[in-house]
């Protein structure tokens, strides 16, 4: 009887091992087969660095999202970036023909967001001011207008990409951007609020309208977006 007993207890054993095993086992495949459940972050292409030339860097992932429309997927095969306006030509661009038409740029820039919080990232990208000056601008021309897929757009004076090395980036330490930070592009406005920051760029217009207000500058926003100065109008 002892030995029966033992036996039973046993088969119960190892029928429960068997039932723990076949649980983890399967968690293990619905995490590599779904690498977002539970909160797990997503692999990016790429391997991510957290510091460049001595210089701690923010993660991909210590951004808040607040965005106007939420997150924006592109579907990369039918995306296209144009640069239009007062101009001699419209360039229409796929997202390979930019990178492989212009040439690519690195530089550690910190985005400060009204919010309160700040993210330092290493951030790759191809200079704006060659975007503008293939398209041909006409001379009357001092603002430009970025638009984004979600619609939500914002402006600068020209005098900004022209005198300065602003990146439209493709890239964060070391990775291809994330859909959440604005795949294909975001703008790598330094010196600017984070509203100023545009992501999923679609378009941008040279214009010689220099009232134009984007979306938050519309609702009170400074247009300027400096960082020395408060992020509301006067």
């Amino acid at each position: 009887m002892i030995r029966a007993h033992e036996t039973g207890m046993d088969k119960r054993a190892a029928l429960m091992g068997l039932s723990i095993f076949v649980m983890v086992f399967a968690v293990i495949i619905l995490v590599l087969r779904f690498p977002g459940l539970g909160g797990a972050p997503i692999p990016l292409s790429g391997v991510e660095v957290r510091s460049y030339n001595g210089q701690n860097l923010s993660s991909v992932n210590d951004f808040r999202e607040n965005s106007i429309r939420g997150v924006q997927h592109v579907n990369i095969t039918d995306y296209r970036l144009t640069v239009t306006g007062l101009t001699d030509r419209t360039l229409n661009y796929t997202y390979d023909e930019i990178l492989g038409k212009y040439p690519h740029y690195s530089k550690v820039i910190t985005l400060f967001c009204v919010e309160g919080w700040d993210a330092t990232i290493l951030y790759d990208g191809v200079l704006v001011r060659d975007l503008i000056a293939d398209a041909g601008p006409d001379p009357q021309v001092t603002t430009v207008v970025f638009t984004a897929v979600d619609g939500y757009t914002t402006a600068f004076p020209l005098s900004y990409f022209t005198e300065r090395d602003i990146l439209m980036a493709y890239r964060m330490n070391n990775v291809t951007m994330p859909a959440e930070r604005g795949y294909p592009f975001q703008l790598a406005a330094e010196e600017k609020w984070g509203y100023k920051w545009i992501k999923w760029i679609t378009r941008i217009e040279l214009t010689d309208e220099q009232s134009y207000r984007g979306y938050w500058e519309e609702r009170g926003y400074s247009n300027d977006g400096d960082l020395s100065n408060g992020f509301f109008a006067p």
